[in-house]
Formats: structure tokens, C-alpha cells, sequence
């Protein structure tokens, strides 16, 4: 098949109309197992000598739309679908360690991704070490003999921080590691790793995947190789497979991405463009704010800077609590990439799992606030944070 444009391929790739009686929705197929013609034909199925269903968990034509249409948004050669977005990130790190491993991370992850290395820490003594990957010469020295894989997040949750990706996987070839990006606060539209030179991108499918706030969702991208491991261990042997019906609202979601993510970004900046006039904010966070820290390297390999702000309010943790009460039509809640915008307070919420010794050199403090910014009239949203700052 030729490959279209981005906005053709995230309407149509993956699915044709005439394979399934002529619906132009992709049908929902609601079943938990396939039927054989014959027990020999089941017998090859498992054996993986002939291609067919056999069970959901381990594959659904609903689900493999969605797989194979984020393969192509991606630029990768195969991916797969997971019931939520650290079903994904589980499945990846336990199929790339083993006992006493290591993954070296950028300094600043999702709060339940920390909270899963303890985890293998703990009870499996793989050791995870943060590094704030600016030069090539500390992410050289921050990797072990033992290191099996680095892990970024960019732009990172919640402050913003961009990784480049181009020099993190030139240090990886060096060593022959893996590079996994948690690409979900970009979606594939904004930024594409593999193209980059990284090896695996994850997506929280929640979010701007998916869009509308009615899905938990997870997606893996990469080699098919790597695909094809993960599909039949981690994936197969712990469960956290997507639902046929969850897929259909991800494929549905899908189709206005490269729309909504346009939105997104140019009210975000807008926002941020208030924001940093206001008395009352000490910092704002945005990747393509001209005055942001890494704005050359966002510019670089992100096409838009994407819904997401972080600011600090000029006071304390309760002036930040007493802001978030205040606002009116925004709603205080965990997530981000809805047509709702969304407000919350990492410290206490999304990184409440973090001790607090590396939540400030992540650089969450308790005056730190994250915005996604929704499909709503930009203006009203600023009216809303101005007069809650009053």
C-alpha cells in the first residue's frame, strides 16, 4: 500500500470499507474468541503456522485496525494496543530487563512510571538512575555496563523539559541500547521519535490519542521484532490487552487529531503569551516559548509546542490549592489532551508518589501548576485563569 499524507493515513489506513459488507465505521468486533474451521486449522493457528484470530487477548481485527494505523502515524513497522498507557510502559521495561538490570531515565517521568521502577527495584534489583540528558558527555557517563535501555520523556511531565532525541539515540548506537520515548504529550502528529534515531515510543492513548476523555488506553510502537516479543510474553502472559471497543473509540478519536492538535497548541500559546505578563506568575513552561531553555531543540523536532503549560504561581502551596477552587468553567482533574481544559497540581496529585527530595530536582515545586489547554475559545480560558489569579 502507498502511503498517503498524515491526515489522510489517520482517517483511512489500517481498514477498507469493502472487506467488512461496505460500513464506513470499523465494526466493533465484541467477542472474546474466534471459532476453527477444523481442529487441525486451530492446531496451526497456535502453532503460528497460518494467520487467523484465536482469542482477543491475543488478537482482535478491531484492535489491529488501531495497531496498524498508529504503526504508519509513527513510522514504525508494527505496534500494539494495551488496556491503559502503563500497561504499555510495564510491558516494555519488564520484556527489555531481567533481574539486576539497568534503565537510565531523564530526569523527570510520570508519577506512576517512578513509581513503577521502585517497584522493579524492590523486588527484582533492577536499578533505575535520572539524568537531565543535556550533553552528550553525562548521558556517556550515566550509562552502566548493565544498562538495557533508556527511557525518556519529552516533553516532560509536568515541567516541560525537552529531551533531544537525535543525541540521546546517537550516545544510545554507541552502546547498543534501546531508546524508549513516552511520546503522548506530542502525539505522532507534533513528533515522531523513531524518525529521530529512537528504537521504541509509547503513548498514553488517553490522552491526545484518543481526545474526548472516554478511553483509558495504552499504545507501543517500534521494530516488529520487538512487537512480536512483547505481543506474545509480556502482552499475552499479564493481560493488559485493549478492548475491541476501546480501539473503536481510539480509531475514532483519531481522525481529528492532526485538527485538534492545531488547536490545542495555538491556544496554548496564546495562553502562555498572557501568562508571562501577569504579576502573579513567577515562571511559565512551554516548549515554544521563544524564551524557554530548550526552544532551539523543540523547534527542531516538534512541529507545534503542543496543549500543555506548567507555571508557578508567585506563593504558597494553599495560594496554588485556592487558585485551582476559584476557577470557574475549568476543571480540576489529572489528565490532559480533552476538548476540556484541564488544571491540576502535580506536587499533590499526579506526582504525589514522588518523594520530595526528587520531586524538586524534577523541578515540581508546590507553587507548580499543568494546564492542558482544550478546544474551547482560547480568550475564555485566559478570562477563567485571570480572574481566579484576582
Amino acid at each position: 500500500m502507498v502511503h498517503k499524507r498524515f491526515e489522510t493515513e489517520v482517517v483511512h489506513h489500517g481498514y477498507d470499507s469493502k472487506e467488512h459488507l461496505g460500513s464506513l465505521s470499523t465494526p466493533i468486533f465484541q467477542s472474546s474468541t474466534f471459532t476453527f474451521e477444523t481442529a487441525e486449522q486451530g492446531e496451526a493457528r497456535f502453532a503460528g503456522e497460518e494467520q487467523g484470530y484465536i482469542y482477543s487477548r491475543l488478537g482482535n481485527p478491531t484492535v489491529q485496525a488501531l495497531q496498524e494505523r498508529m504503526a504508519v502515524l509513527e513510522n514504525g513497522e508494527a505496534a500494539l494496543g494495551f488496556s491503559s498507557g502503563m500497561a504499555a510502559v510495564s510491558a516494555t521495561l519488564i520484556a527489555l530487563t531481567k533481574a539486576n538490570d539497568h534503565i537510565l531515565c531523564s530526569k523527570g517521568l510520570y508519577g506512576c512510571t517512578f513509581g513503577l521502577l521502585e517497584i522493579l527495584k524492590e523486588k527484582y534489583n533492577i536499578q533505575s538512575d535520572f539524568d537531565f540528558m543535556d550533553n552528550e558527555q553525562s548521558l556517556r557517563d550515566s550509562i552502566k555496563p548493565e544498562t538495557k535501555c533508556i527511557y525518556v520523556e519529552t516533553p516532560i511531565n509536568p515541567t516541560m523539559k525537552v529531551i533531544d532525541l537525535e543525541m540521546v539515540s546517537r550516545v544510545a548506537k554507541e552502546h547498543q541500547i534501546p531508546v524508549v520515548v513516552d511520546n503522548t504529550f506530542s502525539s505522532p502528529y507534533l513528533q515522531r521519535p523513531l524518525d529521530l534515531g529512537c528504537d521504541i515510543v509509547i503513548h498514553s492513548a488517553t490522552k491526545y490519542i484518543g481526545g474526548h476523555g472516554d478511553v483509558i488506553a495504552g499504545i507501543l510502537v517500534g521494530k516488529k521484532e520487538f512487537i512480536d516479543e512483547v505481543t506474545m510474553t509480556t502482552q499475552k502472559d499479564i493481560g493488559g490487552t485493549l478492548s475491541p471497543f476501546d480501539a473503536w473509540l481510539l480509531l475514532r478519536g483519531l481522525k481529528t487529531l492532526p485538527i485538534r492538535m492545531e488547536r490545542h497548541s495555538s491556544n496554548a500559546e496564546k495562553v502562555m503569551e498572557k501568562m508571562k505578563q501577569h504579576p502573579k506568575i513567577k515562571r511559565v513552561y512551554y516548549p515554544f516559548d521563544k524564551d524557554h531553555p530548550d526552544y532551539e531543540v523543540a523547534s527542531k523536532q516538534m512541529k507545534l509546542g503542543s496543549g500543555v503549560i506548567a507555571f508557578e504561581l508567585d506563593g504558597t502551596k494553599e495560594d496554588a490549592q485556592a487558585f485551582l477552587n476559584r476557577l470557574n468553567f475549568i476543571k480540576i482533574a489529572v489528565s490532559l489532551g480533552d476538548a476540556e481544559t484541564l488544571i491540576q497540581h502535580p506536587a499533590s496529585m499526579t506526582h504525589a508518589v514522588v518523594p520530595e527530595e526528587h520531586r524538586l530536582q524534577m523541578g515540581i515545586t508546590d507553587t507548580l501548576i499543568r494546564l492542558s489547554c482544550g478546544l474551547e475559545a482560547w480568550e475564555d480560558i485566559w478570562e477563567d485563569i485571570e480572574a481566579s489569579l484576582k
